[in-house]
């Protein structure tokens, strides 16, 4: 203590090497903005904690089924629809409640580059997710063509898995690659993630197209 009073004193501290390294190379946070959309400056915020606390990747759940919220230049619809709900789910989900107001929002393409600007600045990677074959209800809302049955949803207003999944068909794999070009485009990223959970089979076992596909 009466060393560290005199360098206090001093104002100074002995000269020495701290030879010191992360523990993990892949240190990140996961923020989901498609059930809850949060604003650019939001996003620059959370960058700036993940900064303080030596964090690294920045995963950003961009697109679910109660919200698409990057802008595709290719697909419009995707956030003219998807990126707006009726209302959204409040309380309890077994109380079954609403608030009875439209909800949503997106990010231009120009937000993205800021943001991107702003995270690599502070030696941050965002990887961006774009959810498939499931969690699609936003994409299918505005595209109705994407999904099996053809026919319009909307863009979800619960939570939770539902059955309303991308159709295994040629025009759903040339719209995939083409909204993950945009991205990759948007993304310094060597990774996207493409989500890959919750997708339930039930309407590709009575779908003619992914049936074939499957016996192929």
């Amino acid at each position: 203590s009466q060393l560290f009073s005199y360098y206090q004193a001093k104002g100074s501290i002995p000269c020495m090497e701290i030879t010191d390294s992360p523990k993990f190379q892949w240190r990140g946070m996961h923020l989901d903005v498609s059930r809850h959309f949060f604003p650019k400056e939001f996003i620059k915020k959370y960058i700036d904690y993940l900064a303080m606390y030596k964090m690294n990747t920045f995963h950003w759940h961009l697109t679910d089924d109660q919200g698409w919220r990057i802008e595709i230049k290719k697909y419009p619809k995707l956030t003219e629809v998807g990126a707006r709900r009726a209302r959204s789910m409040i309380g309890r989900y077994k109380d079954d409640q609403y608030e009875e107001k439209k909800y949503g929002g997106f990010y231009t393409q120009e937000d993205i580059k800021e943001i991107v600007k702003y995270a690599s600045e502070r030696h941050i990677t965002i990887v961006p997710e774009i959810e498939m074959p499931g969690h699609a209800s936003a994409a299918i809302a505005a595209y109705p063509e994407l999904g099996c049955t053809g026919q319009q949803i909307k863009v979800a207003e619960k939570w939770g898995v539902f059955d309303d999944i991308f159709c295994p068909k040629e025009e759903t794999f040339t719209f995939l690659e083409n909204v993950l070009t945009e991205v990759i485009q948007l993304f310094p990223s060597k990774i996207i993630h493409i989500g890959g959970d919750e997708a339930p089979k039930t309407q590709w076992k009575t779908n003619e197209i992914a049936q074939a596909l499957i016996k192929k």
